[in-house]
């Protein structure tokens, strides 16, 4: 089975990453600068909005095996807000031994603003997954992210999954995370998660949502906050946490 095909008609290398790229004209309209596929996800414009470029990000493979390295460059220009949708989650499956890795980098200029209503990232019995979130953010640029991992399918215990995640917004640290979930023994004890195998989050970067308390909120020491929560399964949090994010989306304005 042939791979993902790049910009020019030539097959995308390995590790090419994906790129999508928007800015917004004189006029106030959104355009995509760059819509390129990589190895593993291929952006897809949806259908127009007068506010905002909204683009798919649709997986061309299966999931994740050993040796597997996913990449996506993403870029707001000034001004230009861009929504991001993941029509399915992604699965990485055993990986025998080996590892593989995802790693994102996203750029928001100044007044910008970037929607990223992630779906479930599944890391089945067997997978060892190194991922790395990149956030860089200019003066007024803002973004939300829903995220979600999910430890095993169904009654697996879960692979490996290391997931960093650093955030800077005018040039200082917002967000420095290393949540290490490599260790079932360790991460399973009682103040860790426990039973809880889904671990889910959305995060409000570059600007404070108002709206009523959540017990579960972090506001960070910049403009941004994040809710976390955990649970046994994913259904009952995942209706949470897209009740929370639509909230946010809206109480935070247009940009």
């Amino acid at each position: 089975m042939s791979g993902p095909t790049a910009a020019g008609g030539q097959a995308a290398e390995p590790h090419h990453p994906a790129v999508v790229a928007v800015e917004r004209d004189a006029s106030g309209r959104h355009l995509a600068r760059e819509l390129t596929p990589g190895a593993f996800l291929a952006p897809r414009p949806l259908l127009p909005c007068p506010d905002r470029m909204r683009i798919a990000l649709v997986g061309t493979r299966a999931g994740l095996l050993a040796g597997d390295d996913l990449r996506l460059h993403i870029t707001v220009g000034p001004g230009a807000r861009l929504e991001l949708v993941e029509p399915s989650g992604l699965v990485a499956y055993d990986h025998r031994g080996g590892a593989s890795a995802w790693r994102a980098v996203v750029h928001i200029a100044a007044g910008g603003r970037l929607d990223w209503d992630g779906q479930p990232f599944v890391i089945a019995h067997g997978a060892r997954v190194d991922r790395t979130t990149e956030v860089t953010l200019a003066p007024g640029a803002r973004m939300l992210w829903r995220d979600t991992l999910v430890l095993g399918r169904s009654g697996e215990r879960g692979g490996a999954v290391r997931a960093r995640t650093r955030a800077v917004h005018d040039g200082r640290e917002l967000l420095v995370e290393d949540l290490d979930l490599t260790d079932p023994g360790l991460r399973e004890l009682p103040g860790v998660l426990g039973p809880n195998r889904v671990v889910g989050s959305v995060t409000a970067l570059g600007v404070r949502p108002p709206g009523p308390p959540h017990p579960y909120r972090t506001d960070l020491a910049g403009p941004g906050a994040q809710v976390r929560l955990v649970d046994t399964g994913a259904p009952e949090m995942e209706a949470d946490l897209s009740a929370l994010y639509e909230r946010w989306r809206t109480e935070t304005g247009p940009g």
